[in-house]
């Protein structure tokens, strides 16, 4: 089964995961909340983290985080040396943790 098929977003209406206005104000803010709220709740949460970071730069909220959150997450998480190895010491992101699938 996809794990697109687990999602629980898939019973909220779209637009709750596409804020509209500045992210961080007014009603984009609560929005932003309600669907981090969702996603919390959701089975494959972490799944659905991993593939937005892995496809790269994409709108709306996805595995309870912003575009601006992935952003952050993916610098952070970028290979540090020329070889493209991980810093010593730090794992993957989300390798401490079960991946539902």
């Amino acid at each position: 089964m996809n794990w697109r098929e687990r999602a629980l977003c898939r019973y909220e209406d779209p637009e709750l995961f596409f804020p509209i206005g500045t992210l961080g104000t007014g009603l984009a803010l609560l929005q932003t909340d309600e669907a981090k709220d969702v996603c919390h709740r959701c089975p494959v949460m972490q799944r659905c983290l991993d593939w937005a970071l892995e496809i790269g730069p994409v709108d709306g909220i996805w595995g309870a985080t912003t575009e601006a959150e992935r952003r952050v997450l993916q610098r952070r998480l970028a290979p540090t040396s020329a070889t493209g190895a991980m810093p010593m010491g730090r794992a993957p992101f989300g390798a401490d943790q079960a991946v539902s699938s």
